[in-house]
């Protein structure tokens, strides 16, 4: 049996969700990726079903759910929690892909004793950079979602699997196309932010990490450092599947989820059948080890800033400095402000970081639309036009569009002139040109 229920909009703080199998057999959750809805799940769920009581979830905004922005993962993951207390569900498994993986790792930093396994399919512990996904944004803001649906099947499947399955193709267009434009971005601010690297070693469940073996997006690379990072992980890696591997290869995902519930549950589960591993594997995997191994990958450490302690009797800013200072100018600008530090300009990057940034843009007076305004008008006055480009990148990724950007720099014309406005049109037309121009 399955029942399907919709979020209502009287409660935002729960998810849309359809529910398949026995009502009374264990539980497992299955998160989507970002665009897409549950039924990317579908050709997983007449085996799982046999098995399990499957509650698969759609993202805000996505497949007809109601448009109530998440701004984090961890945001998502406490409206998942709400929505399962109201099934009674206490205990479950959990297979998630992309951002719903980025979930289920959250479930499982967060609310440990919730969860029974963990199946983390086309995830990573930092999903590419902060400044990839907040182009996203800004290119959905200016264009709508047609671009991100256009390219999606590039990032999805591979080119064969593409050419072979048209009616597929166009199903995933239309599902991107489909999505509400401020969930998706609220959904890519959320990814911008993700990022549990130095975390892994606290997710305690028994951890299934699956990749496409083509997927360019979140390969076995990231895979590798997920199982390197978890204590009880195991990798497999699917030959012939790019992003969606549940999509492209659904035998081999399903084969690989049977197996991992049925063996690494953390409870007593009713009599079910364990398949054997995937003989598909053993292309693609060790013959000491068919379809699942452990890689013993190294994470790369990053070079942590040192800075001066803080006068005492009040707390350091400097981190929340440096954590807006990236989000707002982007990490490549921030990178390439602070490589060069050295001695002499040492002292000067740390104050800027720590009361530009940690005191006055971290004060809670405006919102940081409105101090991107401010900003840039600012910058205009006093022809800056290097400052006026990245904070026109600010203002954008803020949420700005580019007509309110324009609207600000007409206003300045009036006030600081027209030769620094002229100028700063200029400096910000190019940025608006590369930001809002979909990437191949």
């Amino acid at each position: 049996m399955w029942e399907r229920e919709p979020v209502s909009e009287s409660k935002p703080n729960t998810l849309q969700y359809r529910s398949d199998g026995p009502e009374d057999a264990p539980v497992l959750v299955m998160g989507p990726s970002l665009g897409t809805t549950w039924h990317m799940w579908d050709r997983q769920i007449p085996e799982l079903s046999g098995s399990w009581r499957i509650v698969r979830f759609d993202l805000p905004g996505h497949g007809g759910a109601p448009a109530h922005p998440a701004a984090s993962v961890s945001e998502l993951a406490d409206r998942l929690i709400a929505t399962l207390d109201e099934l009674g569900v206490q205990r479950f498994g959990y297979a998630g892909s992309a951002i719903g993986a980025a979930v289920g790792a959250d479930l499982a930093l967060r609310h440990p004793g919730r969860l029974a396994s963990l199946a983390l399919v086309a995830a990573s512990a930092r999903f590419g950079t902060a400044d990839e996904f907040r182009q996203r944004g800004v290119v959905v803001r200016s264009n709508g979602m047609d671009p991100m649906a256009r390219s999606a099947p590039e990032r999805w499947f591979t080119p064969a699997y593409a050419a072979a399955q048209p009616a597929i193709v166009e199903w995933a267009v239309q599902m991107v196309r489909t999505t509400d434009p401020g969930c998706y971005i609220a959904a890519c601010e959320a990814l911008a932010a993700f990022d549990i690297r130095a975390d892994l070693g606290r997710i305690g469940v028994p951890t299934l990490v699956l990749a496409g073996a083509e997927d360019r997006v979140t390969g076995p690379g990231a895979a590798r450092t997920l199982v390197a990072g978890v204590p009880d992980a195991r990798l497999a890696v699917v030959p012939g599947a790019a992003h969606l591997a549940p999509v492209e290869q659904p035998a081999a995902v399903t084969d690989l989820l049977v197996h991992h519930f049925s063996t690494a549950w953390h409870e007593t589960l009713p009599a079910i059948p364990v398949p054997a591993a995937p003989a598909v594997a053993a292309a693609a995997q060790p013959p000491q080890a068919p379809y699942t191994l452990h890689v013993p990958v190294p994470m790369a450490a990053e070079p942590a800033p040192a800075p001066a302690p803080a006068p005492a009797g009040r707390p350091d800013p400097y981190e929340q400095g440096m954590k807006l200072r990236r989000e707002v100018l982007g990490d490549a600008r921030v990178d390439e402000e602070t490589a060069d530090a050295d001695g002499f300009t040492g002292d000067f990057q740390e104050l800027a970081t720590r009361y530009a940034w940690g005191e006055v843009w971290a004060r809670d007076g405006l919102d940081r639309r409105t101090r991107a305004v401010v900003a840039l008008a600012a910058l205009v006055a006093g022809g800056h036009l290097d400052e006026v480009a990245a904070h026109t990148r600010a203002a954008l990724r803020a949420g700005l569009t580019p007509d309110e950007i324009r609207e600000v720099l007409l206003q300045t014309s009036v006030y600081c002139g027209l030769p620094a406005a002229g100028a700063a049109f200029r400096a910000a037309a190019a940025v608006i040109r590369e930001e809002t121009t979909p990437q191949p």
